[in-house]
């Protein structure tokens, strides 16, 4: 995620950086290069890195990220999917043995007592961290995290090298010709890449949602992985109708939903995220350093995404709802805006928000991890460039 206040030149270059001074060890000599106002060809920008560059950089903060939020991601999907009406008792009567959780009933024999409510729904985010590990263990709070990183990886891997590109052209585009709309295209920009990334990777989305979502309550047998979900998922489908276009149409049920909830949240994030990052990073002084990169971009991106995610929580419950439907017929049936009519008929905008408090408690780092990691690697990328030309020079 990147932005700069002049076309090409990287986000975490100062307006007022006008030289740069490299010490030579072994000769003790000092070169001061000018980094803006150099010809063209010894210039090097955040144009000359390469897409696998770009790639390398978002894969390592997306795979850094997932791991770090997915227990705030399993706790939102958990109270969306409760809201939804899934059941959370399939292993509370197990976990309850031996405590005092137990309500006895007149109409079940001793042996075989009745678990207080309390103990079969989530009250709220922690409150899903405490009963998931006492009834499910801890590593249930990482479930999916193999799905985060097979989506991740490749979903922000498109996404922020093509956001890059997008912006870098667009600036170009808009400086010289309508420069009146430079401003937009951030927002622009992070849509349309966004919008593409989702469509190419929607199917393990989906997949992930689905691990989160319900609870594995078979002892000693291992949870479904992805692939095993996506087939649960297609099997009904294909088995009801002869064609097969239908089974591989369901995996991308919800994408209208995915993709409403995506590019606003995209759009709100960078047009939060850039004036943030550049106001902070103007604050800080001339000489840019991978410290100063890694707190400008994580404080705008923190508080960036935690805007976004805000702003659009109604559309995320939308889509996890849609996701967790089991009706095949329903699922690829029923509309965004029927199920948001349906969320608000039913919880009204208690319903809407439902997850709100750990989704934007994840948005937040998450954006900030990314960001921060994909411009300090980007950075560390110039400077080596940069320290090469100047030692062949």
């Amino acid at each position: 995620m990147a932005g700069s206040s002049r076309q090409g030149l990287p986000p975490w270059i100062g307006v007022a950086t006008a030289t740069k001074r490299v010490e030579l060890d072994k000769n003790n000599m000092v070169k001061d290069e000018s980094l803006l106002k150099e010809s063209s060809k010894s210039q090097i920008t955040d144009v000359d890195l390469s897409f696998v560059e770009r790639v390398f950089s978002a894969a390592g903060a997306a795979f850094i990220s997932a791991i770090v939020v997915n227990p705030l991601d399993v706790a939102k999907t958990r109270l969306q999917a409760q809201a939804a009406g899934v059941p959370y008792d399939g292993l509370c009567h197990t976990s309850c043995s031996g405590t005092s959780t137990y309500m006895p009933s007149a109409h079940v024999r001793a042996s075989q007592p009745t678990c207080s409510p309390d103990c079969t729904r989530y009250s709220g985010t922690l409150d899903v961290f405490y009963k998931v590990i006492r009834q499910e263990g801890l590593s249930r709070l990482w479930r999916g995290t193999n799905a985060s990183l097979a989506l991740a990886v490749p979903s922000v891997g498109v996404y922020m090298p093509l956001y890059d590109i997008f912006r870098n052209y667009m600036e170009e585009l808009t400086s010289r010709n309508v420069p009146t709309l430079t401003p937009y295209v951030p927002m622009v920009a992070g849509s349309l890449s966004r919008s593409i990334a989702c469509f190419t990777c929607y199917p393990i989305e989906l997949a992930r949602t689905r691990m989160q979502a319900f609870q594995h309550s078979q002892d000693g047998v291992k949870p479904p992985g992805v692939w095993k979900t996506l087939t649960g998922v297609a099997s009904p489908v294909k088995n009801g109708n002869k064609q097969a276009f239908q089974s591989y149409r369901i995996l991308w049920t919800g994408l209208g939903a995915q993709l409403a909830r995506d590019v606003p949240f995209s759009a709100v994030c960078w047009s939060s995220l850039e004036p943030l990052r550049r106001r902070i990073l103007s604050k800080i002084g001339d000489e840019p350093s991978a410290s100063s990169v890694f707190g400008a971009n994580f404080c705008a991106g923190f508080v960036a995404g935690s805007l976004a995610a805000a702003a659009t929580c109604p559309l995320d419950v939308a889509r996890t709802r849609r996701q967790i439907e089991k009706d095949p017929t329903r699922a690829l049936t029923i509309t965004t805006r029927q199920t948001l009519v349906e969320i608000w008929r039913d919880g009204g905008m208690k319903g809407l928000f439902a997850g709100a408090g750990p989704r934007v408690a994840r948005a937040g780092p998450s954006v900030g991890i990314v960001v921060s990691f994909y411009e300090v690697v980007k950075y560390a990328l110039h400077y080596r460039q940069s320290k090469e030309m100047i030692l062949d020079g």
